[in-house]
């Protein structure tokens, strides 16, 4: 395979396509190697228009989706990033050439590994995996400039807001198949948000995340 034309493909035929024109993040796409994320049983499938299995129920989400989050969120050099599910590390890669410092939760231990094995092979030292559950994730280190939820759930809990610093954005994939919709809140107070809901998309979910019924009785 020659990887070089298949990183200009997935930028031309999958990720431009899909809005994602910010020039600086399709630069970034060259320069974080995703094929140094990808497992090796799935290196022939590194920029394939798929999510990428990772084991133990987790996924690489696609890239035209990773593209145009990064893009839709504009992560300052200033920003201090929280990603809830580190999967392999790669999302953490990206946001970690924008933002001042990136912390990944990973629920999994193999997988916090393995994103740590990636990072510091990549050479990149200012992001973090820990191993902890992001659906409990606490204020106890303070707030965050940028959240961001790897994964769809089927409601943005309080609980995570309440780390945003006023001013702050949230992104995650929010609703539940067939459509889920991309979703990005922005706390414009202490006790105000806004919400726009601009692109639809589709993934997994994210663990331990509430699933409130849809019934109502």
């Amino acid at each position: 395979m020659n990887i070089e034309q298949a990183r200009f493909n997935m930028v031309e035929q999958q990720i431009r396509p899909w809005n994602v024109l910010d020039t600086s993040v399709l630069e970034l796409l060259s320069v974080v190697k995703r094929e140094a994320f990808v497992p090796a049983a799935f290196q022939a499938l590194a920029f394939a228009d798929i999510e990428i299995p990772l084991g133990h129920g987790q996924c690489m989400l696609a890239p035209r989706l990773e593209a145009r989050m990064l893009q839709d969120l504009a992560i300052q050099p200033q920003e201090t990033v929280l990603e809830i599910g580190a999967g392999s590390g790669y999302m953490a890669a990206l946001m970690a050439q924008r933002a001042h410092r990136v912390v990944s939760l990973e629920l999994v231990p193999e997988l916090a590994s393995m994103a740590r094995t990636n990072l510091r092979n990549a050479g990149i030292q200012n992001a973090e995996v820990r191993q902890g559950d992001g659906a409990a994730a606490s204020p106890a280190e303070g707030q965050y400039d940028v959240i961001v939820l790897s994964g769809s759930v089927t409601e943005v809990p309080q609980s995570l807001l309440d780390l945003l610093k006023v001013g702050g954005r949230l992104a995650g994939i929010v609703g539940d198949e067939p459509v889920m919709r991309a979703t990005f809140v922005t706390r414009v107070s202490a006790t105000e948000f806004t919400t726009r809901k601009p692109w639809d998309c589709n993934a997994p979910r994210l663990q331990n995340f509430p699933e409130p019924s849809r019934f109502q009785f």
